[in-house]
């Protein structure tokens, strides 16, 4: 059980409304599943409505001008089919049977992804029930005095510096639930705490100063050396990320944070239990970031690592057995919700790759980017790499498919090698802001208990902030001959 604190808040000036975290998003919401479940079906109808074609690829690579159109048996018949489609078969539209059948396989794909949500939220129910969360938060508070312009861009700071720097992204689910409940603490809804680190996130992938998870793939397929080329990304790191707390700061004022409230935490030593838990917490991280790049842990490895954090937490913590796994199951059904979204977001891929239109979308953005002027090209080549992020919301994968396609083509424009990737960073940074089938992005919300619908409303502007300061500066990337 947390420990009783005395905690002294002096209500705010009228007009101010900290003490209803939900008053944005009071509309009725529409069910992310319903709008993924929208996006599948528009998947199932654009196998018909598209030719299906390929590029040749060599070691998983696309081979520019190798596209050819397949031939297709596009009848609408086929869309009530029940024929299993067999290796070897000429290219068709995918049947609705086909269509959600991608789903469970989309979670079949997925499931690593989708466990290790799942244990993470477990383990942060875990550690509520301990009370460690709040115990540490009050004295975070407590040192602050609640000084929301000093907590905002110390964090997003931080955080963003974590993800342009070492391409941390999942590392952060972590981080999510804390920043939640800070919010709370504060009188702010769950949406600030879910913004304040997912911003940072999305900055630090805007920039990808030296992100490896990008720039290792992106920038040895035009011809560059890994890394090369920072200028321009870090004045992109600098532009979007103080841009990004301006905004985050304007939204607590209007969501109703009144800067001027008195709050004073009674300042009392945390109790041991705490302090070994919240260690062990910090520590953990710690590990799962070193772990992650020296031993490239992935999913299974960190889902085993939740689990066994949240056995250290509950011994720490004195629970006992059948509380402690009531409190895991608990946390974990706050994000159940996850691996169903995680699941449609796939879906749409799997359906995209079986219709075999994948490749025809791609040829067809491609021609955007050619023979219009380096400026026009470098535009066409970011708004392709944000309309193929939808399709595409892998990082890594974006890259292998477009960047040997548009790095002779940007050449043929003038626009040069580092230009064409700091398009696809700044058009695939944007897009995983709002998209609803990034897994990244519904693994965030999900862990945060924000709708993407509510989301989508409150990062609207930003996005399109964002996309205006995007274009000014690949403008003056191909005016200096960057």
């Amino acid at each position: 059980m947390t420990e009783p604190r005395h905690t002294t808040i002096t209500q705010p000036a009228a007009g101010a409304s900290p003490g209803k975290p939900d008053a944005i998003g009071q509309r009725k919401q529409i069910n992310p599943a319903i709008i993924l479940l929208s996006i599948v079906l528009l998947a199932i109808a654009f196998t018909y409505a598209v030719n299906s074609g390929k590029f040749q690829r060599q070691n998983g690579l696309v081979v520019p001008g190798s596209y050819q159109v397949l031939e297709k048996h596009d009848s609408l018949s086929q869309l009530f089919s029940i024929e299993p489609r067999k290796a070897g078969d000429a290219a068709r539209p995918v049947s609705l049977v086909e269509g959600f059948m991608a789903i469970p396989q989309g979670i079949e794909k997925r499931a690593g992804l989708i466990f290790m949500v799942l244990f993470i939220g477990g383990m942060f129910g875990v550690l509520n029930k301990a009370g460690a969360i709040d115990a540490g938060l009050e004295r975070l508070l407590g040192m602050t005095r609640g000084n929301i312009y000093v907590l905002v861009p110390t964090l997003m700071l931080v955080f963003s510096a974590g993800s342009t720097f070492m391409g941390l992204a999942k590392e952060f689910i972590l981080i999510v639930p804390l920043m939640v409940a800070m919010a709370n603490r504060l009188g702010l809804s769950n949406l600030i705490g879910l913004a304040i680190v997912t911003i940072s996130v999305k900055i630090g992938y805007l920039a990808s100063i030296t992100n490896p998870v990008a720039l290792s793939v992106a920038q040895p397929m035009v011809g560059l050396p890994i890394f090369s080329g920072m200028s321009m990304r870090i004045a992109a790191y600098a532009t979007f990320l103080l841009v990004g707390i301006v905004f985050v700061l304007w939204s607590i004022r209007k969501q109703g944070f009144d800067a001027t409230a008195q709050i004073s935490f009674e300042h009392k030593p945390l109790s041991v239990r705490h302090l070994l838990n919240l260690l062990v917490l910090g520590s953990g991280v710690g590990f799962m970031v070193y772990a992650s790049n020296r031993w490239g842990w992935k999913y299974h490895e960190l889902s085993a690592f939740y689990l066994l954090l949240s056995v250290v937490f509950s011994v720490i913590a004195g629970l006992g057995a059948s509380v402690a796994a009531s409190a895991f199951v608990d946390g974990m059904k706050k994000v159940l919700i996850a691996g169903v979204l995680i699941g449609l977001a796939t879906a749409v891929e799997i359906i995209l790759s079986t219709g075999q239109v994948l490749d025809t979308i791609v040829n067809s953005l491609a021609s955007v980017v050619a023979d219009h002027g380096p400026i026009v090209s470098a535009y066409g080549m970011f708004l392709a790499q944000l309309g193929l992020d939808v399709l595409i919301p892998s990082t890594s994968g974006q890259a292998a498919v477009t960047m040997p396609i548009f790095g002779p083509l940007g050449q043929l424009s003038g626009v040069s090698p580092q230009t064409t990737v700091y398009a696809f960073l700044l058009g695939n940074g944007l897009t995983n802001m709002i998209t609803p089938t990034s897994s990244g992005l519904l693994v965030l919300l999900a862990t945060a208990q924000v709708g993407w619908g509510q989301w989508a409303r409150y990062i609207l502007p930003l996005f399109l902030i964002y996309t205006a300061l995007a274009m000014v500066l690949l403008a003056i990337a191909v005016t200096t001959g960057y």
